[in-house]
This record gives structure tokens, sequence and C-alpha cells, in this order.
């Protein structure tokens, strides 16, 4: 990066972010973070959305036809993108059905990567169910490309977990796992107190494995906590 920009070294770099260079503060802020994810990882919080959650919903929001899903820290797209799977592939919803799913990230470049929905041999590997990848996906050269189908389904949008969420509205699912592993204790408590805004009284957050509320805010009520599932107060 010092030498794509013709900078002298490191220090020129930080002297030239605190000056405000707000596309460099961007390239320097993308290459720090953490972009790794997979289809349907760790699997059974899908399994949950799918046979549970996704159930009841169907049965609640029937009046609307209206089911909302943010997928937070989204990175490449895979887990956004493993929800609307979990939707189409789950049978509870009707064509008349309106299935909104976002996904946010700080990323560029990695949202970037997620709205073109084209994946390596590899990434398609990792926890794609093979019927899935058969069903929804084309192989064209050395990639496998997302059905426009399934892609109409997820918008992705640059945001900030510690900005401001309520202009994107409501949502019945917040997906945001292994994110806050990423925060210090003051920033967690901020990122959940913004997350427990966006959902209604049966609404649903899914956390990480090794990511727990407990103890940095009292928002939420456990739901599942082998799978790390939780409601608002």
């Amino acid at each position: 990066m010092v030498r794509r920009h013709r900078l002298k070294g490191v220090p020129e770099l930080i002297a030239a972010v605190r000056e405000g260079a707000e596309d460099l503060a961007g390239e320097v802020l993308d290459s720090m973070m953490t972009k790794d994810t997979g289809f349907f990882r760790d699997w059974k919080p899908f399994v949950h959305l799918r046979d549970e959650n996704l159930r009841d919903l169907s049965h609640a929001r029937v009046r609307d036809k209206s089911v909302r899903i943010l997928c937070a820290g989204v990175s490449t797209g895979q887990e956004a993108y493993s929800a609307a799977l979990t939707v189409l592939e789950s049978g509870w919803f009707m064509s008349d059905w309106n299935v909104d799913i976002i996904g946010i990230d700080l990323s560029v470049s990695a949202l970037a990567v997620a709205a073109r929905a084209a994946y390596t041999q590899f990434e398609v590997q990792r926890g794609l169910p093979i019927q899935v990848l058969a069903h929804h996906f084309t192989k064209q050269d050395d990639a496998w490309l997302l059905d426009d189908a399934v892609r109409r389904m997820v918008e992705f949008k640059t945001w900030n977990l510690l900005a401001d969420l309520t202009p994107f509205g409501r949502f019945d699912v917040v997906m945001c796992r292994n994110v806050l592993a990423y925060f210090d204790l003051q920033s967690k408590a901020a990122v959940l107190r913004n997350l427990a805004r966006l959902l209604p009284k049966d609404g649903r957050l899914y956390l990480g494995a090794a990511e727990t509320p407990s103890g940095v805010t009292d928002g939420f009520r456990t739901v599942d906590a082998a799978l790390a599932v939780y409601a608002p107060n």
C-alpha cells in the first residue's frame, strides 16, 4: 500500500490518514479486516433458522407476508446467501412473500466480491451441500456463479455496526456471527444495543458459537445457548 501510493513509509501513511485522506483511510481499514467466512458456517444455526425460526415467522407474518433478515459483518457474502438459500429451501414461504435480506460490512472490497456472487471451487466446497450447489449455481470457467433469483434476494451495503442502524428499519432475524469477538467490551455493548433496537419481541439474534450477550448487556434473553440464539427483552 505504501509503494502503491508512492509514500516513503508507514509514518507517512499514518500522517496522510490523520490529515483526512478518506480513501486512503478506508483502504487501510479494509486491509486490516478479517474476511474469513464460508457457506452455512457451523451449519446447525441454519437448521434452527429453517426448522424453527422461519417456521414460526411463516405463521406470525402471514398477514404482511414479509420477512426481513440482516446479516452483519457479511464479508464476501456467503452468510447472507446462505440465509437466502435457507429461506428458499425451507418451503415455508410462497412466491407472493417478500423476503428482504441485507448484508452489511465495512470492507468495500469484500462487498464487491459479495455483489458479484462468483465463488471459487474452494469457496463452494466450504460448507455448501452438493445438492444446493447443483440447484442454485452455474459453473463458468473457474468460478461458480450464484443464480440471479438468489442474488436478487440480497442487498449489500457498506456500514459500521457501531453507527446508527435504525435507517434500515426493523428485522425479524439478525445474524451477527463471529463478529463481536473483534470488539472490546464497550463496543460489544454498543453493537448489541444497536441490534436490539432492530428486533421485535419475537425476533431472533444469531451470534457465533463463542459469543454471548451475557455479561455485556441485559437487552437479550437466551433462546438456545448451544446455538447462540437470543431474543430481545
